[in-house]
């Protein structure tokens, strides 16, 4: 440092240097010569710091350089800094380095002489580093000091630096007034006044905050009413008061007068910079609580606020506030509330004011009253023996102390031991004969603990404990209840209906909760539900937790809500310990909570599967004797019996450590027949009396003629009988603690063998017991991280065990099998503890034990590839974009793909073996239809040894000899698409190889190999694998498809192609030739209905034929490419073959109208409205409720083709029903017509055109719909999967030729289409045919044709009679008039 005398500056210097050499900086040429040299500049020191900005190529290097300059005058010091102020940069370098460009320079540090030390200062916007503020003398704040910043003067340079730095930056929330009346147009950020206002604001504010230090950017947020309030955000380090006034200032003058900007209304709220603190964390009634907020900026203006109960808190006998600088460096201020309580609950903000700025902080304060679980009653006999009483917080916490006290009129002492790990205590007394009073009621004495925090919260509760003398009672004798720790003898209801925990505004209306009244006291194994009633239906959030706060996860409730209320109901199907305690209901709407509370007390019982019996099953001889037994891992107050046939035997208790077991000597001479097989359980009946009873256990009583094998605990056997027994009562117990599964024995000549050994570790068969119980558990998602890293550690430790033992092997199957079904998300961490413990089962030294496995014709393999994918399903990260991890035997990559930041997938993946490796790819566009606003993870699992563990393809020839890959998408995939891998070829043999997939459901489920939607292609030493799945034309009906290279689905498809063509050219030429012969043939009101149908349905299914060739093209090679549109040709393919149908029902219905209602005459417009409103309307309204109903869930179209949805709605139904009851109304239809025209009544005397009408009606109907009924009686016989190929060909051949069959049978047979057609080409001898055929018409049989049909019909049914009409019909007008005259009578 220099001498006292002299005065320093230290400016930083920011340049921008163009060129890769070395940075050198002439100082003498960037500061101006004569500053330099009239002020007798001392000296200079080095550049002390050089900062690059790495870039590639020869792109340009910034740097900040800090520079010190010291000089003797102090008086140059403010011409020097105004100099510093009025540069304009960039600034260019001079002649001999013009590759440098200054960007900016600013002043941060000035030291100058103060009596005989010198005081250097920080800058505004700057401040010294928190280790210079530690390590260095500070010096007295001095009057050009900007208030509000700490630490800004030491006393003397610091040697080694660093300066002053710049002060973080923070976000400053901003509003001013302009005195302008508001627009509506300001509310539209799109508008253009909205953009005006914006463009102009934001230009003034950046001039006038760019004075600020470490200023970035402003933007305007929006415009409010009050005039027009202008909100607004600026980035910036925190500035001083004054120097935010001096930026006010300046953008009130650069922005244009016609704003009208008030420069009194600036207000500015900075972004939370106070670190708020409160302890303790777990908060009691009556406990010390101290909030602390701290905060950077230094001022003693703090304030402390209520918010539910909306006041300012002040110092009082509960409340203290103090207020202090720590180390001129942090304003604290801590409110301090004694003996806190329920009411003090809620919301607290801490808020420091400096001038304009404000910081506010905000922190909930939760009270939890102290409940202490304990007997309140019991008995205790004075015969010297030991008697504990028990007490125990229902928040496990570290408590201060746990006192006992009693009072009563004997004195009975007692020693107490307090066990922290679960927050109880015992206290142990011994009563002899002198302590207790003489009297048959006995002497009461009420003993409390008392439990007090580290805080000074206290919670008792009493126990009264009656002694009795040995003499006076003896029924009394061993009644001793011992506190049970998860059981709570009271439920109470609580509900908060009148103050909530939290509220922001006055408005906010709280609601009334209602609970489920009933005492909630249930067994172990029970289900039990809680029912919330709000009375309000708005609100933002329903959940549930327990008194300790932890969240119950949402698959346990379900939330409804009505029109005015709603109801949320907890639902436990299977009730453990855990469930145990108290619960809230809590009913959120913006910061109001209204809560409901409510216990529930779980008394111990064990579980039907945690109950171990012996013996499984045994042979006893017919007068001997053996022993039953039931275990259990507790030791409970259990009554325990055995029941052999209808009787009932009490059992003797036995515990051997952690385990207690129930036993009971059966005798086979109580049962007098004999040979004969009985069934024994045990069961176990807890406090409350609620009973389970155990796994059967059964009883062969046998003669003893060919019993060779004896054994007191596996029984006695014939040969080759075989026996199980549970592995924890063999032979091979374990010392570590009960082992599981299950030991096979054969009776071998005179001794029990071991025929199959399928017993688990104790460690693995401990993590398979807590596996079990944890998806009943209500903080699953909690304990899962725990479980998986005691698992891989276990699975690790005692990988030999795994690997010799297949039962070992499958329970740690199972137990990833139980753990992937937790709903919950992976992270990272979890994820490499599933994969260790998979790296470690599938290693090559375990392969074998597999096989055994695989004998057993389990499907262990099968699900352990399941839990892996469901853990990848679950697997997230929310920072990296890419996961990886690698092991021996298994290797996991995965990629994060953000909306609308789309890129191909594409991993590769090496093992040590050169034969196994592959790639796994998805294309972009693929990735693009994944329409989501939340980001997904693909993730890719890649297996070496897989594929000698996955069973053979279902014809059990081929295997697996390559990589396994398995890819999984966390979000629901509903439409398919295209997954490309590549493996090596190991195929030596030359056969065709064959990319294949594993189906979890073939094989009834066990899994199997499936080469479905899978094509291979062979290049030299690589197979190219290409995934999807693939539709045909009788997808129509079908919810399963073809395979797609099978030489079925090649002639389905050629048929279905070629028959459309046919079809669709047939029924425009059906249209043609009815607008041809319209006038023609529409003569009366019944031919002209006729016509209309027949119309109608020619034009839907021509439509519906055009819908389905474009559903065809919405695929690439078998893939769809667009799901939308995929969606929108469905509609369209359901509504407009439902319209044939409904057309064909309106062709029948008219036709039964015409015969059966003679004396009903409807107009024709009538007609017409019925007839579209039935063949358009109910098809419309089918459809839309169709659409409506499952594709919000995305379950309207297939997976796998543009139709309707079978698998998971069968939304299918909504075709097929009404297309098959329509064929069979129609079918009756026909059938009544044609009888009634047949056999005439007297009196029917239908003129000729109307008659010849309804003949072609009839005769269409009659034809028609068989066609279409054996068409769809086809494809309904496809609905049923696995159907006969015989019903896809009759069904795809039927339908594609429908418009043929339309053209035929329902235009060009009607005679009068011919005729009209022939008088239409006017052929001379085609008309004197004509004629000579109108001439002999009277005399014609109503069926005439000269078709052999037609006679064939007519002599069907013997009739060869005539109608006569009374009125020869030659005008148009004289049709309709007979018509109206002579009606058909019945």
């Amino acid at each position: 440092m220099k001498s006292p005398g002299r005065t320093t500056l230290c400016f930083v210097v920011v340049v921008i240097y163009s060129s890769q050499a070395t940075l050198n900086l002439n100082l003498e040429s960037i500061v101006h010569p004569w500053i330099l040299h009239e002020h007798e500049l001392a000296g200079e020191e080095p550049l002390r710091q050089k900062r690059a900005v790495a870039t590639s190529g020869p792109a340009a290097k910034e740097y900040t350089v800090d520079i010190e300059i010291s000089f003797e005058n102090a008086s140059f010091l403010e011409p020097i800094k105004a100099y510093l102020n009025s540069l304009s940069f960039p600034i260019q370098g001079n002649d001999t380095d013009q590759a440098t460009s200054i960007l900016s320079i600013g002043v941060t540090t000035v030291c100058r002489p103060t009596g005989n030390e010198i005081w250097c200062s920080c800058e505004t916007g700057y401040r010294w580093p928190q280790e210079q503020c530690l390590h260095n003398l500070s010096c007295q704040e001095h009057g050009s000091s900007p208030a509000g910043h700490h630490c800004n003067c030491l006393k003397g340079l610091p040697p080694k630096g660093p300066y002053c730095q710049l002060k973080r930056a923070v976000t400053l929330r901003m509003s001013v007034r302009l005195n302008v009346g508001f627009q509506e147009d300001l509310r539209n950020s799109s508008s253009a006044l909205y953009r005006s206002y914006k463009t102009d604001l934001e230009t003034a504010f950046r001039k006038g905050y760019s004075i600020l230090p470490g200023f970035q950017l402003v933007t305007v947020t929006g415009f409010r009413p009050g005039s027009v309030v202008v909100t607004y955000e600026v980035r910036t380090t925190t500035p001083s008061p004054e120097l935010m006034r001096k930026a006010n200032e300046h953008v009130s003058q650069r922005l244009n007068q016609t704003y009208k900007m008030d420069d009194s209304s600036f207000q500015a709220v900075t972004s939370n910079e106070t670190k708020f603190s409160i302890i303790p964390e777990i908060i009691f009634e009556g406990d010390t609580v101290t909030l602390t907020c701290e905060n950077e900026v230094l001022s003693s203006n703090v304030s402390w606020h209520h918010v539910a109960r909306r006041f300012d808190i002040q110092n009082s006998s509960r409340f203290s506030i103090y207020t202090f600088v720590l180390n001129n460096m942090t304003s604290v201020s801590r409110l301090m509330i004694y003996n806190i309580t329920q009411g003090d609950a809620g919301d607290y903000i801490c808020k420091l004011t400096l001038d304009i700025f404000e910081y506010e902080s905000r922190k909930r304060v939760n009270v939890t009253p102290i409940r202490i679980l304990a007997t309140e009653e019991t008995r205790v006999l004075c015969d010297n023996s030991p008697v504990s009483l028990n007490c125990c917080s229902e928040i496990n916490v570290n408590w201060s102390k746990i006192e006992w006290k009693q009072e009563g009129k004997i004195y009975v002492p007692g020693n107490s031991e307090t066990d922290s790990d679960s927050s109880c205590s015992r206290y142990t007394l011994t009563a002899d004969g002198t302590q207790c009073l003489s009297g048959s009621a006995g002497t009461t004495v009420v003993y409390s603990c008392e439990f007090i925090s580290a805080h000074g919260a206290r919670g008792s509760k009493n126990i009264e404990v009656t002694f009795t003398s040995v003499g006076d009672n003896s029924s009394h004798k061993g009644e001793v209840h011992e506190f049970l720790r998860h059981v709570m003898e009271m439920s109470t209801v609580q509900s908060t209906t009148g103050n909530s925990l939290e509220t922001s505004k006055a408005q906010e209306q709280q609601a009334n909760l209602t609970i489920t009244q009933d005492p909630i006291s249930v067994s172990e194994g029970q289900n039990f539900s809680i029912k919330c009633i709000s009375d309000v239906s708005n609100y933002d959030e329903v959940y549930w937790n327990t008194s300790a706060g932890i969240k119950i996860y949402q698959r346990f409730y379900t939330t409804r809500r009505y029109e005015n209320g709603a109801e949320s109901v907890l639902t436990v199907k299977t009730s453990t310990r855990e469930w145990n305690g108290t619960y809230h209901c809590i009913f959120r709407y913006k910061k109001s909570y209204s809560i409901a509370t409510k216990d529930v007390t779980i008394h111990p019982l064990p579980l039907e599967p945690n109950i171990m019996v012996d013996p499984l099953e045994v042979a006893v001889l017919c007068k001997g004797s053996h022993y039953f037994k039931c275990c259990v891992e507790e030791d409970e107050n259990y009554k325990v019996t055995f029941q052999v046939n209808s009787v009932s035997f009490p059992a003797e208790k036995e515990v051997n450590g952690k385990q207690v077991c129930y036993q009971f000597n059966y005798k086979a001479n109580s049962i007098p027949w004999c040979p004969k097989t009985v069934d024994v359980f045990c069961h176990f009946t807890n406090a409350a009396n609620n009973s389970v009873r155990s796994p059967s256990m059964k009883l062969n009583l046998v003669p003893g003629e060919n019993i060779t094998c004896h054994d007191p605990l596996i029984g006695v056997g014939e040969p080759g009988q075989v026996i199980q027994k549970l592995c924890q009562f063999s032979d091979r117990s374990s010392p570590g603690g009960p082992i599981g599964g299950v030991m096979t024995y054969t009776c071998v000549g005179s001794e029990w063998k071991v025929k199959r050994n399928d017993c688990i570790s104790a460690p693995i068969n401990s993590l398979l017991r807590l596996a079990e119980a944890l998806l009943k558990s209500p903080s699953q998602d909690r304990k899962l991280p725990t479980y998986l890293k005691d698992l891989s550690s276990s699975t690790d430790q005692m990988a030999h065990e795994v690997s010799s033992s297949p039962g070992s092997l499958g329970a740690v199957v199972n137990i990833l099998d139980l753990l992937s079904m937790v709903p919950t998300k992976v992270n990272l961490e979890m994820m490499m503890h599933v994969l260790s413990t998979v790296n470690v089962i599938v290693d090559k030294p375990i392969l074998s034990t597999w096989k055994v496995l695989k004998q057993q014709q389990t499907n262990h393999s099968s699900k352990l590839l399941d839990s892996v994918e469901r853990f990848s399903r679950a697997l997230w990260s929310e920072n990296s974009t890419s996961l990886s991890i690698s092991q021996t035997n298994v290797q996991m990559k995965s990629m994060v793909i953000k909306p609308g930041s789309c890129k191909p997938y594409k991993q590769s993946f090496l093992f040590p073996d050169p034969d196994l490796w592959g790639n796994v790819a998805i294309d972009k566009y693929q990735l693009e239809n994944l329409k989501t606003d939340s980001p997904i993870i693909i993730v890719t699992v890649a297996f070496p040894t897989l594929q000698s563990i996955l069973a053979h393809d279902i014809q059990g020839n081929n295997f697996a000899n390559s990589l396994v890959m398995t890819t999984t998408v966390s979000q629901k995939i509903t439409m398919p698409f295209r997954i490309s891998m590549t493996f090596k070829n190991n195929n030596s043999f030359g056969g065709k190889p064959q990319c294949v997939f594993w189906n979890f459901t073939l094989a009834n489920y066990t899994g199997g190999w499936d080469s479905s939607g899978c094509h291979a292609k062979v290049e030299g030493t690589s197979i190219f694998c290409s995934c999807d799945h693939l539709t045909s034309f009788s997808i129509l009906m079908s919810p399963d498809s073809p395979d797609p290279d099978s030489l079925l689905k090649i002639l389905l498809d050629i048929i279905s192609y070629i028959g459309l063509c046919f079809s669709i050219l047939s029924l425009a030429t059906c249209l043609v030739v009815e607008a041809m012969v319209w006038k023609s043939v529409t003569k009366n009101r019944t031919s002209y209905m006729r016509h209309i149908c027949i119309v109608n349905i020619a034009a839907s299914l021509l439509v519906a034929d055009i819908w389905f060739i474009v559903a065809s093209t919405i695929r690439d090679n078998y893939y769809l490419l667009n799901e939308t549109a995929c969606v929108a040709a469905t509609f369209f393919i359901h509504f407009f073959y439902l319209s044939v149908f409904f057309w064909m029902l309106t062709l029948g219905l008219m036709l039964f109208y015409r015969l059966v209602f003679i004396l009903h005459d409807a107009s024709k417009s009538t007609q017409k409205a019925i007839a579209f409103s039935l063949g358009y309307g109910c098809p419309l309204i089918i459809s839309v409720i169709t659409v409506a109903a499952t594709q919000p869930q995305e379950v309207y179209i297939r997976k796998n083709a543009c139709w309707l949805n079978w698998d998971d709605t069968k939304a299918l139904l909504a075709f097929v029903i009404p297309a098959l009851m329509i064929v069979v109304v129609n079918v009756t239809i026909t059938v009544v017509v044609i009888t009634k025209i047949l056999r005439p009544s007297v009196g029917d005397k239908p003129n000729k055109q109307e008659k010849n009408s309804l003949f072609q009606i009839t005769k269409s109907i009659g034809v028609l719909t068989p066609l279409l009924g054996l068409t769809w009686g086809f494809g309904l016989a496809t609905v049923f999967q696995g159907s006969n190929a015989v019903f896809h060909i009759a069904f795809t051949l039927l339908n594609a030729f429908q418009g043929l069959f339309i053209l035929l049978f329902g235009c060009l047979w009607d005679q009068k289409v011919q005729e009209a057609l022939l008088k239409k080409f006017s052929l001379s001898r085609w008309s004197s045919q004509h004629s000579k055929s109108t001439s002999l018409g009277s005399s014609t049989p109503v069926f005439s044709m000269s078709s052999p049909i037609s006679r064939r019909f007519n002599n069907l049914f013997g009739k060869t009679g005539t109608y006569n009409v009374s009125t020869p019909e030659t005008t148009s007008s004289s049709v309709e008039n007979t018509s109206s005259a002579y009606s058909l009578l019945n």
